[in-house]
């Protein structure tokens, strides 16, 4: 995929993600046919009305690649003055996420089944958004793959200019050295500001994923990143 609003050296053809053939079970699939209609918003390259998708003027944040959706889910429930709109290319995730809203009745929740960074360029306004969420990106842990990781410094220019003055960019990785490559792309970009001195305490609002806490017992660790744009 082409898009001309991105420099050369990131434009779609290299990707993050690989779409896989992923099993849907019959209440993911039964949530995207019964809400999709209501909670998914299609892709279009015209610029989204936040306020009309939910009805409402509130704090906004965006979740790149949220996987199965529990965190998101998680969140949104936590904090139902916030609207919550998350990105995900995956089907068994979309229909899974929509399952969770159903049976939460979380309002607060939207998603668009699409390319982050088209839904970025297209979509979202510079900015539009009060945080982005980006929670344990595929590592791509082989060096020869490291030009597929998602945190390239092109993409968080792009991540800091959707953002408003004060807005927030948090990062979590259970990859050291991915880890490491976050906070060197993130101190890169000038208009960003570190909110401690490298990594962050896992803010309360991020839920431990069952992987996670498989892995903590295990000795693993988990890195989390706040940056904040400079108002």
């Amino acid at each position: 995929m082409i898009d001309t609003l991105l420099p050369e050296q990131v434009r779609r053809s290299v990707k993050s993600f690989v779409l896989r053939a992923g099993r849907m079970g019959t209440g993911q699939a039964r949530a995207l046919a019964d809400l999709g209609p209501r909670f998914l918003i299609p892709y279009s390259p015209e610029l989204l009305d936040l306020d009309a998708v939910f009805g409402r003027v509130a704090p906004r944040i965006l979740e790149i690649g949220f996987g199965m959706g529990d965190s998101t889910a998680t969140i949104a429930a936590s904090q139902p003055d916030t609207d919550y709109l998350g990105v995900e290319v995956h089907t068994p995730g979309v229909g899974a996420l929509l399952k969770r809203i159903g049976e939460g009745n979380l309002g607060n929740l939207r998603i668009i089944q699409h390319d982050a960074v088209e839904v970025l360029n297209r979509m979202l306004a510079d900015g539009s958004l009060d945080g982005i969420h980006i929670f344990f990106p595929d590592p791509w842990p082989k060096k020869k793959h490291h030009k597929r990781r998602l945190i390239q410094p092109e993409l968080v220019a792009l991540l800091a200019r959707k953002l408003k003055p004060g807005g927030y960019l948090h990062l979590a990785t259970d990859w050291e050295d991915y880890a490491w490559q976050m906070l060197t792309v993130l101190s890169g970009e000038q208009s960003l500001r570190n909110t401690e001195q490298d990594f962050a305490p896992r803010p309360s609002y991020r839920p431990l994923t069952k992987f996670e806490r498989r892995g903590l017992k295990l000795g693993h660790g988990v890195w989390d990143l706040i940056f904040r744009k400079a108002v």
